[in-house]
Order: structure tokens, then sequence, then C-alpha cells
């Protein structure tokens, strides 16, 4: 669950890139705070995304000043004051990273090393927000089933992480969840999971490992799946999950400017879906669109 979850920055109002920032550094001095310095190694956007909207959605207000921490210690920088969301997405953060890493050992990659950074955090996590952790751990299990059963339908590999993050949603929102608010958050995870999985299609098919769109599809390369028979029923499935997005988002009650949630639900997701599907990843480096070609040779 890491990394994808991006705004459109050239779309994106500086006020809202000053908030996005400031949100950022809130996590990880939520995480520094409950789970330990060496556990904000973990830090990701997407759980950044997720103190935005939340806070947003729970009509709880950001405080920013600023301030130094371990990383800024020369120069101040605009902050987002620790409150106790912040401390349960700082939990929520510190589980996931923890498990993802007990996943990578138990698939025979390496993580052993990586994971012993968080062990510590990991164990606080489970004395204070014992939920939070059920609430990952519960909903690993399953996917690790799923996964194990060879599912080929993308929709129900998709479900465990679509529905771990709906949960902790209604966790952290409490009273003010909605109908809505859940639908968005299942939405919101269900890309997660697939779009990981169509950038790691060709690692995957390589290694055999499990990917839903190599057993659904079972084409040689993303590349091919993308241009072949079954690029728009591919396509579709990722419109399919926009449109869910929209329809729940339409219908949430935001307490404060909602700029930054629209910019990254309604622009950041088509990009990185696109940027996915051209070959480029979740940082924007593109491979060569014909490794195979041959450069031409003079007489």
């Amino acid at each position: 669950m890491f990394g994808y979850v991006r705004a459109d920055t050239p779309y994106l109002f500086i006020k809202d890139d000053n908030l996005y920032r400031a949100m950022y550094c809130g996590v990880c001095k939520g995480i520094s705070e409950v789970c330990g310095q060496s556990a904000r190694m973990g830090l990701s956007y997407d759980v950044t995304f997720l103190s935005v909207i939340l806070h947003n959605l729970a009509g709880i207000d950001v405080k920013i000043e600023k301030s130094h921490c371990l990383t800024h210690c020369i120069r101040s920088r605009q902050m987002a004051e620790v409150d106790e969301l912040t401390r349960q997405l700082g939990g929520l953060n510190t589980a996931l990273v923890y498990y993802k890493y007990t996943d990578d050992i138990a698939d025979g990659d390496r993580g052993r090393g990586k994971r012993l950074w968080f062990k510590k955090g990991f164990r606080r996590v489970k004395k204070k927000y014992p939920e939070i952790v059920r609430i990952v751990h519960d909903n690993m299990q399953t996917q690790e089933k799923t996964e194990k059963a060879k599912t080929d339908s993308v929709d129900r590999a998709a479900d465990a992480t679509a529905n771990m993050l709906a949960e902790f949603s209604d966790y952290a929102l409490g009273e003010k969840k909605t109908e809505f608010s859940h639908n968005l958050f299942y939405a919101l995870g269900k890309w997660i999971y697939l779009i990981d999985a169509l950038d790691d299609y060709d690692k995957d098919k390589k290694k055999g490992a499990y990917n839903p769109f190599v057993l659904a599809y079972g084409a040689d390369s993303r590349r091919e799946l993308l241009s072949g028979k079954f690029g728009e029923e591919v396509r579709y499935v990722f419109h399919a999950i926009f449109f869910d997005i929209r329809e729940n988002l339409s219908r949430l009650t935001f307490h404060f400017n909602r700029d930054l949630s629209d910019n990254i639900l309604l622009r950041g997701l088509p990009m990185m879906t696109k940027r996915v599907m051209d070959g480029c990843g979740v940082n924007g480096k593109c491979k060569s669109k014909d490794k195979s070609r041959e450069k031409t040779k003079t007489k």
C-alpha cells in the first residue's frame, strides 16, 4: 500500500501544496510519538493522504506551525501538530510496513533485516491501538488465503485490501462515518491493490509470484496485456473504480476546503494509473517502450 497515492502537482494550488507538506510532517511526527524514531523510515504518501481527508471528514481542524524535527533540525518548516487521529495514522503506517516485510519474508524475499527497524514500533502500536492491528492483521490473513487459492478474479483479489481501508476509515471516523465514506475508502483500497499488481506484472510473471492480472489474462508482459485484446477490459476495471470514487466523493460532507482531496482522488489517481500503464512506475522513470529495437546499421 505504499507510494501510489499522489497529488497531480501541476494542478495543485500553492496553499494545498503547503498543506500537503505540513500534513506529511505531521504524520511523521505522529509515527515518532507512537512508534519511535526508527519507524519514521516507513512514512508513505498514502497515509499522508488519509490524514488529509480523514481530518476533513471528521471536522478536526489541523493546527500548523513552524517547528523543527530530527530531519529538519537546522531550518524550521511548517508542520501539522500531532493529534489523536494523527497518532492512529502513525500506528496504521507502522503496522502496514511491519506486515509488508513479514509478507516479503514469507515469500522468500529479503526483508528480515528491514523488519527489525519496525519491530519495537509495532509492539507499541499493538499495545496502544489493538483494534488497528486487528484490522490490518485479519485482512492481511484474508489476503494471504486469497493469494494462496490462486484467485484469478481481480475483484476478489483486491477485496481484502479494500476492506481493510474501509474498516480503518470507519474506526477513525467513528460517529462521522457514513455509507459513502466506507464505500469511498473501499474503492481507494481496491485501486491501491490493483495498481500495485499492474505495476508488478512483469516482475511477478518472471518470478511466478501471485498476480491476479497474470492469472486472469496470461499475457507475457504488461505491455502485451495493455496493447492486446484485454487492454480495454483492464482499463475498464480502473474506470469503474474511478466512477465509484467520484460517486461516493460527491455525497460526502467536507468541513474544510476540499481542493487537496479532490486533486488527489480525481486527478492524482488517474495520473498514476496512466503512469503505471505507460511503464513509468511510481517514480515516473519510464522504461524503454521497445527494448528489442536494434540500431540500424549503415553500410
